[in-house]
């Protein structure tokens, strides 16, 4: 019999795809959303499938699946800072309530858990690039804290879980993703840098620009997610792609790809927002044997592609766009 995978925030971005990818593999996979974030069109193309099933609800309250489950990915959580600014309590307890209900139900049925961390467990970074083993640099009552905290949160849990209860458990911290479906108006800065330029809009930099991030293909990390899920690896591994750029140099590969003419401008840079962002990824290449095989350029113009779709209405729905 076919094994049988639990996928919290399986409506969202990265849940959509981690759902395609159990479904390839030849799982039954049930989906679980309470939509707050995630959007039912994400995983429509799966409905007619006899092995895919889908619950409207909230892992923040109790949380029952009938039937034999193997394993559990939880990433039910708002992960872009306009909606954990927009909903801090719900992203506190997704983090918090969300995680001990799925870990009791991961006890019970005896399912291995993977938890999605996060590179916010390393707040500002002071450590270049960052390994597992900083503890990170984190303001614990700031704008961000409501996310970075509840991150920091499901990892000790998780680990508390594995090592009182015996519960096989293991821990991703994700760094920058990009690819389709993601939301044009989530305030992440891919997204509002192509949502402004296919609205002609300037790109808006906050900061002087000069701060980095890293950006790894959807597909890439789901590849990674889904072999430390079947690896022996109990401590977190970063996963993400080590090919840093600066936001201002970012901005420039937007605008010569949409093959637009904006200016970029500038404006404050918001409280915590972290300088760099960098994985090292040594253990994922030693432990899991992954490493990233798309490049950025590849990845942005199968991302610009299914933006450029969008009609004139979506995008006129998100103005509203951030960057952070």
């Amino acid at each position: 019999m076919s094994k049988r995978v639990l996928i919290t925030g399986a409506a969202g971005f990265l849940g959509s795809h981690l759902c395609d990818r159990f479904i390839a593999e030849g799982y039954r996979v049930v989906g679980m959303d309470n939509l707050i974030t995630g959007d039912l069109k994400n995983i429509e193309h799966l409905f007619p499938l006899e092995n895919f099933e889908f619950y409207n609800h909230d892992v923040s309250n109790f949380v029952h699946v009938s039937g034999k489950l193997d394993y559990i990915l939880h990433f039910a959580s708002p992960a872009s800072p306009i909606d954990y600014l927009k909903i801090p309590i719900q992203t506190l307890k997704v983090g918090s309530l969300g995680t001990h209900n799925l870990l009791g139900l991961a006890k019970e049925k005896k399912a291995r858990f993977l938890i999605a961390s996060t590179s916010e467990v390393y707040g500002d970074p002071t450590v270049h690039p960052q390994t597992e083993d900083y503890w990170g640099n984190v303001n614990p009552v700031g704008p961000r804290s409501v996310y970075d905290e509840a991150k920091r949160f499901q990892e000790a849990i998780t680990m508390a879980y594995h090592t009182f209860h015996g519960i096989e458990t293991r821990i991703v911290r994700i760094f920058n993703t990009y690819g389709p479906r993601m939301r044009l108006n989530d305030g992440r800065v891919l997204p509002a840098f192509i949502g402004q330029a296919l609205r002609g809009e300037d790109l808006t930099i906050f900061g002087d620009g000069s701060q980095t991030r890293a950006f790894c293909y959807v597909d890439d990390l789901v590849e990674g997610i889904y072999r430390l899920l079947l690896s022996d690896c109990v401590d977190p591994v970063n996963i993400g792609n080590p090919d840093e750029i600066t936001i201002r140099d970012f901005a420039e590969e937007i605008i010569k790809l949409t093959g637009t003419s904006q200016k970029i401008i500038y404006h404050p840079l918001p409280q915590d927002d972290p300088k760099q962002r960098q994985p090292d990824i040594s253990k994922a290449r030693k432990l899991l044997d992954w490493s990233p095989k798309i490049s950025r350029q590849d990845g942005l113009k199968i991302t610009y592609g299914y933006f450029k779709n969008f009609t004139k209405e979506e995008l006129e729905a998100t103005k509203n766009n951030k960057e952070f």
